[in-house]
């Protein structure tokens, strides 16, 4: 169920949303809905038309493609983050889905008043362009790795991302199952599976259930760094 919103009062703004005079917050405000979701929710669905811009404003989310074969995952989106930015400036169609892999708050911004913004304040633009390309370059990468790196760099690679961005810390609760690693990283559930064992063997990780414990994060970065 949507809430009211009051951007003045938010803690969570955005770097963008920090630019906006308090007459634009307050547009900004009148034309935004908060919506929490529960794991497992969409949030944007290939295919559909979109009418909205979506900030997420805490939580974690994955963001796949439907292919041809199977679905691929391209990226996990931790908060603060926009979601649906392609769309503000060219297609009105959704060319990928959005879903919750942690509990998540969500604003949905109604993209005229997004492209209004963007329009009459050249520093809330510019913050959202840097947004674009920093999204860009992190997609120009994975891409890479998942065509030049061998599973085990693949799989070093996740758990340091799990570790030093999305958790900040060496303990944490794995939010993807091995099958959606499997997608993230371009490979079959079976091989995610038996490398996670062997780095549990040589004491590079701990595994109780979904909690991930790094115990030899100098083991890991040479793994990823050597592919």
């Amino acid at each position: 169920m949507a809430m009211k919103t009051n951007c003045l009062e938010c803690a969570l703004k955005s770097k963008a949303a920090l630019k906006l005079n308090d007459k634009e917050i307050k547009k900004l405000s009148f034309n935004c809905a908060l919506v929490r979701f529960k794991k497992g929710d969409s949030l944007i669905k290939q295919g559909t038309f979109s009418t909205n811009v979506a900030y997420l404003r805490s939580g974690l989310a994955k963001l796949h493609i439907a292919g041809p074969y199977h679905e691929q995952i391209v990226r996990i989106v931790n908060a603060p983050n926009y979601l649906g930015l392609p769309i503000t400036f060219g297609d009105k169609i959704n060319n990928y889905s959005v879903t919750v892999i942690d509990v998540a708050e969500v604003c949905f911004i109604d993209i005229k008043t997004f492209r209004y913004l963007l329009r009459t304040n050249p520093d809330f633009a510019y913050e959202i362009m840097m947004d674009i390309c920093r999204t860009e370059l992190e997609v120009y990468n994975r891409c890479v790795n998942r065509t030049q790196k061998h599973i085990r760099g693949k799989i070093a690679d996740v758990m340091l991302e799990m570790s030093e961005t999305i958790y900040k810390s060496d303990v944490f609760r794995m939010p993807l199952n091995q099958e959606e690693i499997g997608n993230l990283i371009d490979s079959s559930r079976e091989s995610v599976s038996r490398v996670i064992t062997e780095f549990e063997k040589d004491g590079i990780i701990g595994v109780s259930g979904k909690k991930i414990e790094i115990k030899n994060k100098k083991s890991l970065i040479l793994i990823s760094e050597n592919g």
